[in-house]
């Protein structure tokens, strides 16, 4: 098996979106070494999830479909969702280039497919024997959402950074993990829970997903263009 091979094409669909995401931020963009940094913290925080979705999988006891529940929304959409935002929160959340409400969602985005990379290395190069399309279907599906649940994170946490009352951004401070967590862990849902009814609705789902975060993108890249545009 060429080892290679198998890596580049896992590594290819983060890189590819996080530069397009670089390049979408026009008008004020971001320190490459701070978007790097978060790419690279993202890689690592594969780590401390790993141990703890490990953990909480063996608190596992619930029957049929809670145990699905358990596995996508908490195991997986919860931790994951968790570590990902840790990463911003320690290296981005109080950098001075943090300045206007497009950066939560390039740097949550960078942290998300920082961590998807490292995901996606695993699947592929462990999962290629069973299935040799493993990669197609990852780089389409699986790296992408890593990149909208970031889209809908960031976006929550912008508005609790930039918002003026306490109360209000503690409240978009909280979505900003329930809110991707809760996309996350139906994504897996859908897919996991092996009920044909259900999987009629993955690709609605995802489709809702892309509209829904394409929207939250062009409100800030829209404020960011009013920001910074020089006037002519």
């Amino acid at each position: 098996m060429d080892y290679l091979r198998l890596f580049v094409i896992a590594v290819i669909p983060g890189i590819a979106l996080a530069m397009g995401l670089y390049l979408t931020d026009r008008y004020d963009r971001e320190p490459v070494r701070l978007l790097l940094k978060l790419f690279l913290f993202g890689m690592l925080s594969a780590v401390p999830t790993i141990a703890v979705e490990r953990f909480l999988s063996n608190l596992n006891f619930l029957p049929g479909i809670l145990s699905t529940a358990w596995t996508t929304y908490i195991v997986a959409g919860f931790t994951e969702e968790y570590f990902k935002r840790l990463v911003v929160m320690k290296v981005a959340y109080h950098d001075y280039a943090f300045d206007e409400k497009l950066d939560g969602i390039i740097y949550c985005a960078y942290s998300a497919l920082g961590f998807a990379t490292v995901e996606n290395i695993m699947y592929v190069v462990s999962g290629y024997d069973a299935d040799p399309y493993i990669g197609l279907y990852r780089g389409l599906l699986s790296v992408p959402a890593h990149m909208l649940f970031a889209i809908t994170m960031g976006y929550y946490l912008s508005l609790a950074k930039f918002s003026p009352d306490p109360e209000i951004s503690k409240r978009y401070f909280t979505q900003s993990l329930v809110v991707p967590m809760l996309f996350h862990g139906t994504f897996n849902f859908i897919l996991l829970a092996r009920i044909p009814l259900l999987m009629l609705l993955f690709i609605p789902f995802v489709i809702y997903m892309w509209i829904v975060n394409l929207r939250k993108l062009n409100r800030f890249y829209q404020e960011s263009k009013a920001l910074n545009k020089p006037d002519l």
